[in-house]
C-alpha cells in the first residue's frame, strides 16, 4: 500500500512563563493512501499538536526539537511558508473542532466554497505546465545523451518536438470538452431547479438569471463529444432563445416544454463516455487526414493502433534508453556518495563539533547528494530531497545550543544557590527548581550521525538492487505522467466552473437545495450543516490527506453519526488517508483502520482497529475502553483517576504510572519501550517484558470485549 506521510521522532516543545512544556515526546506513525488513523487521547495529550505540525500550523511558542514529516519527499518541518502554501488546503486539509473557526460569519457559504477552487485551480494549471515542459526537456536531453550516433540523436529530438506538438493539440481538444461537459452537467441541475418551480407555480427571485445561464450553458455544450452539433445544433439554439423569449412573456408552458427537450439533450451528452484526446490529438496533428467515422470503443483502439505504430514505440524505446542511462549515471554518482559520507562521519562525531568544518562539509555533501537525483525519476526521493535542510536544522541547533547552554547554565546555578540558600535556613522555597531546559547537543550529534549512516545505508540498497528495477514499467509510469501533467494544464477553473463544482460538492456532503444555500450565510445553517460546508471547503482543493480534528465534538449524538459516515463515505469514494484526532475510543470504533493511543506526548499503543478494540495491552487504553459509554449495558461508566502529568516536570519513569493501579517500581523508575505484540500490534508498557507479572484487562474491558465479540458473531450470522 502507498504511504502518503511518515512521521519519524517527532518533538515538539512550547516555552511558557513557567518553563517549557513538553508536548510531544518522540512519536512515529505512517499513513497509507485510503487509510483511516485515529490519534486517541485526552487532553494535553499531544494529538492535537501532532495534527498542526503536519500542517504547519503550530503557535509561535513552538519549539521542533527533533523528527521529520515527510510527504511528497518533503520534509515538513523544513520547508518554508511560501512553499506550504502548495500543501496546506490543496494536498493537505483540516476540518477543526467548531466549524465556525473554518467560516467567515459575513461572506455567503457559495463564495468560500468557490474561493479554494479559483486560487487552487490557478496554482495547478502552473504547477502542470512547469511538470510538463521541464520533464519533456529533461527527457530530451538524457535521450539524446544516450543516443549511440547521429541518427539515435536526430530521432530523439524529432519525437520530443512531436509529443510537444500533438500535446498540444490533445490539450485544446480536452479543454473544449471540459467547457462543452461542465456547461451539459450546469444546465442540468439548474433545469431541475426551474422545472420544480414552475411546475409548483412558485418562481423564486433570480430565476431569470438562471434561465439565461441554462440558455448559455446548452449553447456552449454544443461539442461532437458531448451534444453534437450535427444532430442537435439546431434544436439547441431554438429551444435556449425560445427559452428564453417565453419566460420574459412569463409564458410557463411554452418555457417547460423548451427546458424538457433541451433537459433530454443535456443528460444524453453528460452520459457519453469520454474519448481519448491523448491518442486523438496524434492522430489530427500528423495523419493529416479526419477522423473516421466510428463507435468511441472502436475509434479509440483504432486511434491507439496508429499512435503505437507511427510514433509510441519508437517513443518508448528512446525514453527507455534515456531512463536507464539516467539511472546509471546517477548510480555512478551514488557511489561518490557513498565515500564522502563515509568521509564525513568522524567530523560530526568528534568530541566537540567545528563550526567551520562542519559547515563546509554539510555544503560539499548537499551538493553531492543534490548530484545523485534522478531528473527522470517521476516520484521523489524522500531521505536525498530532505537529506541538506535536515542537517542544517540539526547544525544550526547545535552550536545555537553551544552557546545558549552557557547563559541557561549560569541562570540555573544562580536559581539553584537561591533555592539552597534558603534550604540551609530551614525555609521551604515557594517554587520549584526546574532541570536547566539546555539543548541536547549529544542528541543532536546522534540525529546527524543518524542522518548520515541512513543516507548512505538508502545508497547502497539502491546499488545492490540495480539489476531487478522494471525499465519498462518506469517508462510507461514516465509517459502517464506526461499525460497527466498536459491534462493538468486544461483544467482551467472558471468561476461558473467553481460554483457548478461548489453546489455538486454541497450535494455530496449530504446538504439539500445546494442551489439556494449556495447564497446563505452560515449563520443560517445548523451546527451539523455547518461541519457539512467545511468539509465540502476541505474537499474543494481534491485533498490527499484530510485531518479530522474532533470534527464532532460540538455535536450531539445523532448529528455526531451523520458526519462520521459522511467522512467514511468521502474516504472510500475519493481514497482519502484520514487522520482523525479524538479523546473518545468509541467515536472511531467503526471507522479507522488503525488506532494511536497517544499519553503525555507519547503514543502508548498502535495497532490496528482489531488489536486495540479486542486485544488492548497498555492500561491507559483500559482505562479509556472503561470509560466509554455502551448501549448494552447499564453498568457505572469508570472514571480515570488522578490527573495527566504537568509537562514542564516529566515524570521520570512512565508517565502514566501515578493513575496506574497496575504500575510497577519500575514504572516510577524508568520509560517502557515499545514492546512488539505482533506486526501491527506494539504498547509501550512493563506489563508486557518477559519477568512482568501476569495481569488480565479489567473485568469491564473483558465484558465489552464479550459483548462485542457477541454482537459481531450475531451479524454475521
Amino acid at each position: 500500500m502507498e504511504n502518503k506521510l511518515h512521521v519519524q521522532d517527532l518533538r515538539i516543545s512550547f516555552r511558557t512563563s513557567n518553563g517549557k512544556v513538553q508536548a510531544v515526546r518522540g512519536i512515529d506513525f505512517d499513513l497509507s493512501r485510503g487509510e483511516t488513523l485515529a490519534i486517541v487521547g485526552e487532553s494535553g495529550s499531544g494529538k492535537s499538536v501532532t495534527s498542526k505540525a503536519i500542517l504547519g500550523i503550530l503557535a509561535g511558542n513552538s519549539i521542533v526539537e527533533s523528527g521529520e514529516i515527510i510527504y511528497d519527499g518533503q520534509d515538513l518541518l523544513k520547508i518554508s511558508e511560501q512553499d506550504f502554501h502548495k500543501i496546506r488546503g490543496d494536498k493537505i486539509a483540516m476540518i477543526f473542532q467548531d466549524p465556525m473557526s473554518s467560516l467567515n460569519p459575513i461572506v455567503r457559504i457559495g463564495r468560500q466554497l468557490t474561493e479554494a477552487m479559483l486560487l487552487k485551480g490557478k496554482n495547478r494549471q502552473r504547477e502542470s505546465r512547469n511538470s510538463f515542459y521541464g520533464y519533456l526537456k529533461s527527457l530530451g536531453s538524457m535521450m539524446a545523451a544516450s543516443a549511440a550516433n547521429d541518427t539515435e540523436r536526430t530521432r530523439a529530438a524529432v519525437s520530443c518536438r512531436k509529443f510537444q506538438q500533438f500535446e498540444k493539440k490533445h490539450t485544446e481538444l480536452e479543454a473544449a470538452y471540459n467547457i462543452a461537459h461542465e456547461g451539459a452537467s450546469e444546465a442540468l441541475d439548474d433545469i431541475a431547479i426551474i422545472a420544480f418551480e414552475l411546475e409548483k407555480n412558485t418562481v423564486a427571485r433570480g430565476a431569470a438569471d438562471r434561465v439565461k445561464d441554462i440558455a448559455r450553458c446548452c449553447r456552449e455544450s454544443l461539442n461532437k463529444y458531448v451534444v453534437d452539433p450535427d444532430i442537435y445544433k439546431e434544436e439547441v439554439l431554438h429551444n435556449a432563445s425560445s427559452l428564453e423569449g417565453n419566460f420574459k412573456k412569463k409564458d410557463y408552458p411554452a418555457v417547460l416544454k423548451s427546458l424538457y427537450r433541451l433537459r433530454d439533450i443535456m443528460a444524453e451528452g453528460a452520459e457519453k463516455p469520454k474519448p481519448n484526446f491523448f491518442r486523438m490529438g496524434y492522430y489530427l496533428t500528423f495523419s493529416d487526414k479526419p477522423l473516421p467515422e466510428m463507435p468511441l470503443e472502436k475509434l479509440n483502439d483504432f486511434l491507439l493502433d496508429f499512435l503505437e505504430k507511427d510514433f509510441m514505440r519508437d517513443f518508448v524505446s528512446d525514453a527507455k534508453r534515456a531512463l536507464t542511462y539516467s539511472a546509471d549515471q546517477c548510480r555512478i554518482r551514488m557511489g561518490r556518495a557513498v565515500e564522502e559520507l563515509e568521509a564525513a562521519k568522524p567530523i560530526f562525531a568528534a568530541k566537540r563539533l567545528n563550526k567551520k568544518q562542519c559547515m563546509d562539509t554539510w555544503k560539499k555533501l548537499g551538493k553531492t547528494v543534490k548530484e545523485t537525483i534522478d531528473p527522470l525519476a517521476v516520484s521523489r526521493d524522500s531521505l536525498v530531497y530532505t537529506f541538506s535542510p535536515s542537517m542544517k536544522s540539526e547544525l544550526l541547533k547545535y552550536f545555537y545550543g553551544v552557546k545558549a547552554n552557557v547563559g541557561i547554565l549560569r541562570g540555573y546555578e544562580r536559581e539553584k544557590r537561591k533555592y539552597d540558600a534558603i534550604v540551609s535556613k530551614g525555609g521551604k522555597p515557594d517554587w520549584e527548581l526546574a532541570d536547566p531546559a539546555v539543548t541536547d547537543l549529544e542528541l543532536i550529534k546522534a540525529n546527524l550521525s543518524h542522518i548520515i549512516h541512513r543516507l548512505a545505508e538508502h545508497y547502497q540498497k539502491i546499488l545492490d538492487s540495480a539489476d531487478s528495477r522494471d525499465y519498462h514499467a518506469e517508462t510507461i509510469a514516465a509517459i502517464d505522467y506526461l499525460m497527466q501533467s498536459a491534462s493538468g494544464i486544461v483544467d482551467k477553473v472558471t468561476p461558473r466552473i467553481a460554483r457548478h463544482r461548489a453546489i455538486r460538492l454541497m450535494e455530496e456532503v449530504g446538504i439539500s437545495e445546494p442551489h439556494k444555500r449556495f447564497r446563505q450565510y452560515p449563520f443560517e445553517f445548523s451546527g451539523g450543516m455547518r461541519q457539512r460546508i467545511v468539509i465540502a471547503i476541505a474537499l474543494a482543493a481534491n485533498p490527499d490527506i484530510l485531518i479530522c480534528d474532533e470534527p464532532t465534538t460540538a455535536l450531539d449524538v445523532t448529528i455526531q453519526s451523520q458526519i462520521l459516515e459522511l467522512i467514511s463515505k468521502l474516504k472510500t469514494e475519493r481514497s482519502l488517508s484520514v487522520i482523525f484526532i479524538t479523546h473518545d475510543l468509541g467515536v472511531v470504533a467503526n471507522m479507522a483502520d488503525r488506532v494511536a493511543v497517544m499519553y503525555a506526548g507519547k503514543i502508548v499503543e498502535y495497532g490496528t482497529s482489531e488489536d486495540i478494540f479486542y486485544h488492548a495491552a497498555h492500561p491507559y487504553t483500559w482505562a479509556l475502553l472503561s470509560s466509554m459509554p455502551d448501549l448494552d449495558t447499564d453498568e457505572k461508566l469508570t472514571a480515570i483517576p488522578g490527573t495527566p502529568p504537568n509537562m514542564i516536570y516529566p515524570p521520570k519513569g512512565d508517565a502514566f504510572a501515578l493513575r496506574n493501579k497496575y504500575a510497577m517500581q519500575i514504572d516510577f523508575e524508568r520509560q517502557p519501550p515499545m514492546f512488539r505484540i505482533n506486526d501491527t500490534h506494539y504498547a509501550a508498557t512493563w506489563l508486557l517484558h518477559p519477568d512482568a507479572p501476569k495481569v488480565d484487562p479489567p473485568k469491564a474491558v473483558m465484558d465489552r470485549i464479550a459483548r462485542m465479540n457477541q454482537r459481531r458473531e450475531a451479524e454475521n450470522e
